[in-house]
């Protein structure tokens, strides 16, 4: 299968380079891109002097960072030189300038006596004379630097310097403003948000942040014994992004059911306790209670409410715990400074007094009840009906305002403290549903598990199945999915309308994925059965069931109905149709949740008539109506679609933005199939705008272990990227067997709904490798499956993929009617496409005027769109047809980065990608993916014209 073509190549292992940054910044997840602005500050060339202070609060990777540098300095045979502050206990004069420089005092005798003498006598156990002044010594120390620099470089490295003393850093603040023309580099980290008053302002800073949503999830699933589910997105929101509370939070959940937030067994955070012992039990008792008081609330409490429990008038309480920066606290609420200190502040008092501690904050005036609920849930130890209805209570306001995740943890909750088995059932399969909604596949398994084990109800078992269904498609079991929902639909069919036209839009959701052609003949009879449930009801649904409200209404039902006929046959069911009615003015305006899934439904239906714009606006409508942060809720189902609508009317940017969106929830939600579908969409437009990957793509554990022929949505999308990267390396061959595998060998599509819009891609891979023939077979199955009435769109591709495969129709009549309906303006890139090709054409049949016209609108659209290959084609066509080549200007050469002058100039003196890898560090696989990328910017295409262009400079 063409696909592992791509695979082979990477498992065959080509080595990383042991010079380059590539396994460094994968040691450290999230901060690639701090590292790479550390390693740059290693690089002394050119003999700059280089001084950088990394600041963060505790637990940020400052050490971590500053160990990375000196890892990779050692290895380049750099001196590395450090020393460490100790914040327990008072530092004497020199102490840290002594340990910075204790290996190298041997080198003292090549110093001039005077500074020779300087440094002895700050280092000195009992100085007669009295300390050194800083200037004398840091001009000692500046000589020392520059001797020993004269054999390798040096670096020099101070880790907390907040708690150095200050004749020390003077001493060395001195030094790097007046390092010169000497390979010396100095790295400090400090903590906190800003650096300490008596640090140079003109010292260079790199602040370390918290970790993106997805570098943190990364960096979880890095942990042995990661939890799963609620209890993993309970860990990631308490960490805050900070790495160590993220390694911390997991070792202390490991084999525990609840993570280490409120609830778990002390003895689990023992080591989170020890780390914050020594700071918090230095505070008065009243502020130690105070802390506990603050650890145990809610993030939402604010600090009226945690004040009001703690019987506390005035702030003064707090005062202590400021000043040790252990705690912020400004308008009205109160922050830990470090998420583990909020942790050990709990968790090292008593079970009693913590439960004591919640009932208080449950008790407190002015307590909103959602957040009394959880505070009574806190400190509940069995079942209680109360504390049921109160979560559930809760459970309902946080749907109403979009917070799906609050929603199904309440609901969770409550079937927790459920006293009956009936309403233990009913509160899991409302968890289930809000799960669903959160996206997140592993917490809906394991509510689904419970939810099994209690329940009696048929039509609670229909609404869990969907969820389970859902669920198990995002982590692309597309065939387990289908059946556990067929399964339950044959033995139990559900009676209510909303939970009809649910069962049948996920089975119809799963059967887009999977492409599976069993899967989409059962569709008509459940679409069926659900519109007899609406027409059963009174009112067509206006009485709102128990479950799914946001398909309650005949508005919701009847785009759920239009979505569905479409995803059946898109051909047969008349999309154009469907939108007509979806596009009409509603008789009253929808709630959020219920305008979020009509709006969903309509940019689907858009999406398969090719009624492109509209479908990217319903898109984006649906993309501001945002529910709980980090979570995509229904949209997981839709991104790859509205990625693919993007980028075809051109909106790159966008797109981009919606995949990195997309990547980040399927990091952190652990969504397999939906990172596959925007991995693969990432490469393609890579390819579009005609760059190579520094690695080989689709090459992941999901690659791997994923059974593509139950995925085929996602195969095709691959095969896509594939193919294009393949066109874009020349490679016409490779371009065509992975286009080629998006249809069977009969002719029929792998997708039918992507697989034929890349038909004309696949006409042009195959006129350049002489397939013709057999490109315009599949083209004629794919114009009689479109039926009398394709859309648009496909009238097009059609026409353009006609104009080159099909040896027996007139291509100029072809390429004029891929051109000429003004329509086709709404897809720039594949218009552009027609139009080069149609050059090409005129050209070989000596009609340069006429090719030159086509191909200056090519180059406009590639500039727009910033499709570099295509305008490096554009430009040799013009070549060909006698437009002379401007020369590349300085302006051309100004438009390439720092890095990629560098590059290019070494390239033009004769380096190969390893020597010039080995200069700048990195490895030979990235300087020939940069290389790639500067040769259009430069409008050649090879080294020996990259060596001219330069050296003609």
């Amino acid at each position: 299968m063409t696909e592992f073509d791509v695979r082979g190549a990477a498992a065959a292992g080509e080595g990383i380079d042991p010079g380059g940054t590539e396994p460094i910044a994968a040691a450290v997840i999230g901060r690639e891109a701090e590292v790479d602005r550390i390693l740059r500050s290693l690089d002394v060339r050119d003999g700059l002097p280089q001084a950088l202070l990394l600041l963060g609060e505790a637990g940020t990777g400052k050490s971590r960072l500053l160990r990375v540098a000196a890892e990779t300095a050692e290895r380049r045979r750099t001196r590395v030189l450090s020393a460490q502050g100790w914040g327990s206990e008072e530092p004497q004069a020199f102490s840290t300038l002594h340990q910075l420089l204790l290996p190298v005092l041997g080198a003292l005798d090549a110093l001039p006596e005077h500074q020779r003498r300087a440094l002895r006598t700050a280092f000195g156990p009992a100085p007669e004379a009295g300390l050194p002044e800083i200037k004398a010594l840091g001009a000692a120390v500046l000589t020392l630097l520059g001797h020993l620099a004269q054999a390798c470089p040096v670096l020099l490295t101070v880790d907390d310097l907040q708690d150095c003393d200050r004749a020390s850093m003077h001493v060395l603040f001195f030094v790097t403003r007046r390092l010169t023309n000497q390979a010396v580099t100095v790295l400090f980290t400090a903590r906190g948000e800003a650096p300490p008053a008596w640090v140079p302002t003109d010292l260079p800073v790199l602040s370390l942040g918290p970790l993106s949503d997805r570098a943190s999830a990364l960096l979880l699933d890095a942990q042995p014994g990661a939890p799963a589910g609620r209890a993993r997105l309970d860990l990631l929101r308490q960490a805050e992004g900070n790495p160590l509370a993220v390694v911390e939070l997991s070792r202390a959940a490991y084999g525990a059911s609840e993570p280490a937030t409120a609830g778990a067994d002390p003895r689990q955070t023992a080591r989170i306790q020890q780390m914050f012992a020594a700071r918090l039990g230095e505070l008065p008792e009243e502020t130690q209670r105070a802390l506990l008081y603050a650890a145990a609330s809610l993030q939402e409490d604010d600090l009226v409410t945690v004040m009001a429990a703690l019987g506390a008038h005035d702030l003064t309480v707090w005062v202590r715990a400021e000043e040790a920066g252990l705690i912020t606290i400004a308008d009205g609420r109160l922050a830990f400074r470090n998420p583990l200190i909020r942790t050990a502040a709990f968790h090292r008092y008593a079970a009693k007094l913590r439960q004591q501690v919640h009932r208080d904050l449950a008790a407190a005036r002015g307590q909103v009840p959602a957040r009394r609920a959880w505070h009574l849930a806190a400190a509940a130890i069995g079942p209680e009906e109360a504390v049921a209805t109160a979560l559930e209570e809760a459970a309902t306001r946080a749907a109403q305002t979009g917070d799906c995740f609050a929603s199904a943890k309440a609901l969770e909750q409550a079937a927790r403290f459920s006293a009956g088995v009936h309403d233990r059932a009913r509160r899991l399969a409302g968890a289930l549903a809000a799960a669903s909604d959160v996206g997140d596949p592993e917490w809906v398994r394991d509510l689904y598990e419970r939810f099994t084990r209690v329940n009696r109800d048929p039509e609670l078992l229909c609404v869990a199945a969907c969820a389970m269904s859902g669920a198990l498609s995002l982590l692309s079991f597309q065939r387990e999915a289908f059946d556990l929902l067929l399964d339950v639909w044959q033995r139990t069919p559900p009676s209510r309308a909303t939970t009809s036209f649910a069962l049948a839009a996920v089975a119809t959701g799963i059967s887009r994925r999977s492409g599976l052609p069993e899967h989409r003949l059962p569709l008509p009879r459940l679409l069926d059965h659900a519109v007899r449930a609406a027409q059963a009801e009174k009112d067509r649904c206006a009485q709102q069931d128990g479950f799914f409200h946001e398909l309650s209404g005949p508005e919701v039902l009847a785009s759920l109905e239009a979505a569905v006929s479409v995803g059946i046959d898109p051909v047969v069911r008349g999309g154009s149709d469907a939108l007509r009615r979806l596009t009409a003015p509603l008789s009253e305006p929808l709630d959020g949740a219920r305008r979020l899934t009509r709006l969903l439904a309509t940019a689907s239906v858009a999406h398969h008539a090719d009624e492109s714009e509209l479908c990217a606006e319903k898109y984006r409508q649906a993309g501001a109506l945002r529910g709980t942060r980090g979570t995509l809720g229904p949209r997981a189902w839709t991104l790859a679609a509205q990625v693919d609508t993007l980028v075809s009317i051109g909106r790159w940017a966008e797109a981009e933005a919606v995949i990195e969106e997309g990547r980040s929830a399927a990091a952190v939600h652990r969504l397999t199939r939906v990172d596959m579908d925007l991995e693969a969409l990432e490469v393609t437009l890579r390819a579009l705008r005609g760059e190579t990957m520094p690695d080989i793509p689709f090459t992941g554990p999901h690659w791997r272990s994923v059974s593509l022929d139950e995925n085929r949505s996602t195969r095709a999308r691959m095969l896509r990227a594939c193919g294009l990267t393949a066109m874009v390396l020349g490679d016409g061959d490779r371009a065509f067997r992975h286009l080629r595998a998006l249809f069977a060998e009969d002719g029929s599509p792998l997708d039918p709904f992507l697989s034929p819009r890349s038909i004309s891609e696949l006409a042009a891979a195959a006129q350049r490798i002489g397939r013709q023939r057999e490109a315009a077979r599949i083209l004629e199955d794919v114009r009689e499956r479109q039926g009398a009435r394709p859309t648009t769109r496909m009238t097009l591709l059609m026409h353009h993929a006609a104009a080159l495969v099909n040896e027996d129709a007139d291509p100029e009549h072809h390429f004029r009617l891929a051109l000429v309906n003004p329509e086709a303006e709404k897809w720039p890139l594949e218009r552009a496409r027609a139009r080069l090709h149609y050059a090409i054409w005129l050209r070989r049949r000596r009609r340069p005027l006429e090719a030159r016209v086509q191909l200056t609108a090519v180059l406009e659209v590639a500039a727009r769109l910033d499709a570099r290959h295509l305008a490096a084609s554009a430009r040799g066509e013009l070549r060909a047809t006698g437009v002379a080549q401007a020369p590349a200007s300085a302006d051309r050469l100004a438009e390439l980065t720092a890095q990629q002058q560098q590059i290019a100039r070494l390239a033009a003196n004769g380096l190969s990608n390893r020597e010039i890898g080995e200069r700048l560090f990195l490895s030979p696989r990235t300087v020939g993916s940069h290389l790639y990328n500067v040769y259009p910017k430069l409008g050649i295409s090879s080294r020996h014209q990259l060596r001219d262009l330069l050296h003609d400079r």
